[in-house]
């Protein structure tokens, strides 16, 4: 007989149980989880039971401190305990770099509330007393972290469930995935059909198998991970009678090691660089609670670092070695989300820290799948960030990567080499001849700057030695013309009969005339910000541009509203863009166009085909550099005569090649944002400074009109303000905390330094009750605060006259 339910979870981890329990809490009881095996029987149940609140990302350290604060409220509900040990925690430092890393993070916690403090080597001995506190300079103390029951937490979730209406089937095995053409998925199973309107992968271990049930390919990847648990260690387990708590949790990054009180020993694990991938092809489905053969050799360089820092390790027997495996994605990430071109389908996995964020990841979800939106700012975990070049062989060599560097080190201008490259426009010689220093971004490579022969990149978070070179750079564009690959942006073409009326639809500005384009902001139904493209009326079709990493993303998003008579088409590497801008760019274009380029022919914000040489290209009138400039798109049959004919026809006139880094800085002193930074779903129109292109009083119910409308009228909260900043040889560059009168009051998006103007700048958000104070105001960077002042007009071009001449 088949069992219909309004969503089915596939896979009885502590993900998949806290995805049915959040559903649950949002009203929807008529939904079910199926188990091939019992619950936490793939990774969970062997899980080493870590929680803290700290992470890279500051949206998902926010879902992590719900995850933690919700092991209260399930133990609570089911009478299940989840063993919780609120012990607190240290990451300690041995080295300057790594010392200037707490003091960011310390900064980044401030906003968010978190009480973190920067502890001494001799405080962390006494809470951990075979801490070698010689071998260190200092430390990070988080008191919201600790370690639970792994399992005891899983039955918590899915009993908390039931008592919601929920019903948990263990031993139905999954075996066949098909959607008919009503919309509703049939899985089959060892106990019989289901059937449902939403399918929820949280499959595990099995995610990718789950997700090739369907035809996807997601990038996600088990590894072998150990750690070990000791037999008595005196110290500690006196520590313990002496004060009537554990020992404090310890991660030694420079070790590769986390540590903590296990009964009257220590539990030790490692992410040694010896990284293996367990089963990179296809996990078998008869892998239950099973463990894998230790593996000492790997492990023992991080275990005699493990000796010098932790000396009484050295002569402690170990009581037990598990070595299990348990998924990452390739940056680490989980992958959470519904899947473009599967209505009904969602993503919840490789989430590696599922005791940290299995909570967030639940809510998010359940959000989503029963609101339409996941209610916070997700990007960092959206499987979106990943196209269809993330294969089966890139993900397993770039989890590897992620892997053998969990504990290492991230300088912000640090590029990571693993599966590179991958994706090439046609003008990836010509960068690397002009000595083109290369990262990547969705896959694809981009300049990010042009080094002299024998200069090379060095890894800091102060300024490097690119600085010099990338001050040249903008020096370049303000003073004559820049040549810059905009390939990387994403790049769509909309046609067929309705797209006007579904451009209207999804995006919130009033739409071109035919020949001009415009700023398009694109709202969610909550009117807040989910990307900021640009459209243009070609006539016959309309053009649309935006950040390269969203590509994904917008086309999700697209196609959610999509009528079947329109055709979105994404262009990808089929298309190349060139950029050229500054004073002289209008000089060299009206040397290679054969159509007249003069102000009154060709004004702001135009765009239209014409030849460029002898190629076919469209150009459009602007520039994200804010200066006087041009875009030039073209089939990547011709980019490479389209970029030799301008840098031939430009060198009269000084033209050079700019980099990712430089348009930053350009672009800060125009008090320009970017999508992923300051424009994100957490921010509306008016707050992010976007409103004057929102058409509140078009005829068309855009997506999110209303929303928009009631901001509009309440007047949000926030504003994003740009300072300049007083700063010395490190600038900001993201999510540091903004300090008003001596009060934390906000938070930086991006920053960096304005060559042009000889000064560190950076753009954040504040209260905006105080948006329009100019003084008072200072940002944290690396531990050490530094006076700002607001500039309320760009520095550079205040009034657009060059950009618009």
């Amino acid at each position: 007989m088949t069992q219909h339910y309004r969503a089915i979870v596939i896979g009885g981890g502590v993900v998949g149980a806290s995805v049915l329990y959040h559903l649950t809490k949002k009203g929807w009881s008529d939904v079910a989880l199926l188990e091939r095996d019992v619950l936490t029987c793939g990774s969970s149940w062997h899980a080493a039971g870590g929680f803290h609140t700290l992470n890279g990302d500051p949206n998902v350290a926010k879902l992590q401190q719900y995850t933690v604060e919700l092991y209260k409220e399930i133990e609570e509900m089911s009478g299940q305990s989840c063993g919780l040990h609120l012990t607190g925690g240290v990451q300690l430092a041995k080295t300057k770099e790594r010392m200037e890393s707490l003091y960011m993070a310390q900064a980044r916690g401030r906003y968010m509330g978190m009480e973190l403090d920067i502890v001494t080597p001799e405080w962390a001995k006494e809470r951990f007393p075979i801490l070698n506190d010689k071998e260190f300079i200092g430390g990070l103390w988080d008191p919201i972290e600790g370690h639970l029951d792994p399992s005891g937490t899983t039955h918590a979730y899915a009993k908390c469930a039931r008592m919601n209406g929920a019903k948990v089937h263990e031993k139905t095995k999954v075996e066949d995935i098909r959607r008919d053409e009503f919309g509703t998925w049939h899985l089959t199973t060892s106990q019989g059909v289901f059937t449902t309107d939403n399918v929820i992968n949280a499959g595990g271990l099995w995610a990718r198998e789950v997700g090739r049930m369907v035809g996807l390919e997601l990038p996600v990847l088990a590894m072998e991970h150990h750690y070990l648990l000791t037999e008595r260690v005196d110290e500690v387990a006196d520590y313990k009678e002496k004060n009537g708590e554990e020992v404090i949790h310890i991660i030694d990054f420079e070790g590769e090691i986390y540590t903590r009180q296990e009964r009257d020993g220590v539990l030790l694990g490692t992410y040694e660089r010896a990284a293996t991938p367990w089963q990179p092809r296809e996990t078998p489905w008869n892998f239950s609670a099973e463990l894998l053969e230790p593996d000492f050799d790997r492990i023992a360089p991080s275990l005699e670092v493990a000796f010098k820092h932790f000396p009484a390790l050295e002569n402690v027997g170990i009581r037990q070695a598990i070595n299990g495996p348990f998924t990452f994605a390739p940056d680490g990430n989980p992958l959470v989300g519904p899947i473009r071109g599967l209505p009904g389908y969602w993503s919840a996995c490789a989430v590696m820290a599922g005791f940290s964020q299995g909570g967030g990841v639940g809510l998010a979800l359940s959000n989503w799948i029963v609101d339409g939106d996941p209610g916070f700012d997700v990007w960092g975990m959206d499987v979106s960030r990943f196209g269809d070049w993330a294969t089966l062989s890139f993900t397993n060599e770039k989890v590897r990567e992620n892997y053998s560097r969990r504990f290492r080190i991230r300088f912000p201008n640090e590029e990571l080499p693993a599966a590179r490259p991958l994706r090439t426009n046609a003008l990836y010689d010509k960068h690397l001849a002009l000595g083109g220093q290369m990262g990547a971004s969705y896959g694809m490579e981009v300049p990010l700057w042009y080094a002299p022969e024998g200069v090379e990149e060095e890894f800091s978070w102060r300024r490097s030695t690119d600085h010099v070179h990338v001050g040249k750079e903008v020096a370049t564009v303000r003073e004559g013309v820049g040549i810059m690959d905009i390939s990387g942006f994403s790049k769509f073409a909309v046609s067929g009969e309705g797209s006007h009326a579904f451009l209207d639809k999804v995006l919130a500005c009033k739409l071109p005339a035919e020949g001009r384009m415009t700023l398009a902001p694109m709202l969610n139904e909550n009117g807040k910000l989910i990307g900021d493209l640009s459209v243009a009326n070609m006539g016959d079709y309309w053009w649309l541009a935006g950040s390269g990493i969203a590509e994904e993303y917008y086309l999700r998003h697209f196609e959610r509203y999509q009528p079947d008579r329109v055709k979105v088409e994404a262009k990808g590497l089929a298309v190349c863009g060139i950029s050229i801008a500054g004073p002289k760019s209008r000089e060299l274009l009206a040397k290679v166009a054969l159509d007249s380029v003069a102000h009154d022919d060709f004004k702001f914000m135009a765009m239209r085909e014409m030849l460029i040489g002898h190629a076919m290209c469209m150009v459009g009138r602007v520039s994200y550099t804010g200066d006087l400039g041009y875009e030039i798109w073209m089939e990547t049959d011709y980019a490479r005569y389209v970029w030799d004919l301008l840098m031939a026809e430009g060198a009269e006139m000084g033209i050079a090649p700019i980099g990712m880094r430089a348009l930053n800085s350009l672009r800060l002193e125009k008090n320009w944002s970017s999508w992923g930074r300051e424009y994100r779903p957490v921010y509306g129109a008016l707050e992010a400074g976007l409103d004057r292109f929102v058409a509140y009083h078009k005829a068309a119910d855009f997506v999110g009109k209303a929303a928009a409308i009631a901001e509009k009228d309440a007047g949000g909260t926030l504003r994003l303000v740009t300072f300049k900043v007083d700063a010395a040889d490190s600038d900001p560059i993201g999510d540091e905390p903004i300090w008003f009168n001596g009060e934390v009051r906000g938070w930086i998006t991006s920053g960096g330094y304005a060559h042009n103007q000889c000064s560190s700048m950076a753009q954040g958000y504040v209260p905006k009750e105080i948006a329009a104070e100019t003084d008072g105001w200072e940002v944290e960077v690396l531990g050490e605060k530094h006076a700002m002042r607001l500039q309320p007009q760009p520095a550079f071009d205040a009034n657009a006259s060059r950009m618009r001449s």
